[in-house]
Formats: structure tokens, sequence, C-alpha cells
């Protein structure tokens, strides 16, 4: 494979990583607003479970005292195309900026498990609402809790 390729990838692994990022915080704030405001999109339950799932694995991987994945893979991909993060292109290196913070890890743990709490917090504050499937005499789906 060629070293444009791992460069490829390595862009991939940090563009996927970024939408994580924007997924993440996105969620933070539609979540809570959207409840407030009574956006059904808010409730929806399989997004709500996928984005506690995902700041659940941030929260335990920073606990544990390990990098994330994707920033493993990205350093990775980078050194078998010969390159390092300074080596990057002038966008790679601005979303750089903004994903990594020159901070202690301890520092991250705290931050990602306080914001684990709070969206917890907001599934019970807000539950999410998971549908049914339409019974049998054709009527619309029914909702419940959870």
């Amino acid at each position: 494979m060629s070293a444009a390729f791992y460069s490829a990838l390595a862009s991939a692994v940090l563009a996927f990583h970024l939408g994580v990022v924007l997924f993440n915080v996105f969620g933070l704030v539609a979540i809570s607003l959207g409840a407030w405001r009574g956006w059904g999109f808010a409730r929806i339950f399989w997004w709500r479970a996928l984005h506690v799932a995902i700041l659940a694995l941030v929260a335990v991987q920073a606990v544990l005292d390990q990098v994330c994945f994707l920033t493993t893979w990205q350093a990775a991909l980078l050194r078998r195309a010969g390159e390092s993060a300074a080596d990057a292109p002038l966008i790679a290196r601005i979303v750089n900026r903004l994903l990594f913070w020159p901070l202690p890890l301890w520092v991250f743990a705290v931050l990602y498990v306080a914001v684990c709490v709070y969206v917890l917090a907001l599934w019970w504050l807000a539950p999410p609402v998971r549908r049914l499937r339409q019974n049998d005499s054709g009527g619309t789906p029914a909702t419940r809790g959870h």
C-alpha cells in the first residue's frame, strides 16, 4: 500500500473522529433544548441510546487512562504514511487543534465522566420514547416511555 493511501485513511479517521465529536456535542445541546422545547427528535430512543453509549465509551476509556482508539488509529496510519501531525494539510491541523487539547488525561477523564453523568441525568429527566410496531388492526404506532 502506498503512503498516499495511508495518509488518506488517516484523514478519513480524523474526519470520522470529528463527526463523532460533533454528534456528541450536538446531542448535549439538542437533547436538553429539544426536551424543553418539545422537539420530538430529542426523545428518539435509538439516537439517545447511541449518544449515551458513545459518551460512556469515551468516559470509560479516559477513566482507564486510555487514549481514544480513533486517535491511536490515526497516529498509526500517519506513521505508516511516513507523516507526522505537523506534515498534515492546514484543515487537518486545524481539526487536530480543535480535537486534541494539551491537557493531562485526568482532566479529560473528569470532563468525560461529568458529561456522561449529565447525559444519564437527561435520560431520566427527558426520557426517550420507543416506538412500537403497528397493531394488527392497522392503527397508528403506539409509543411508550423508556
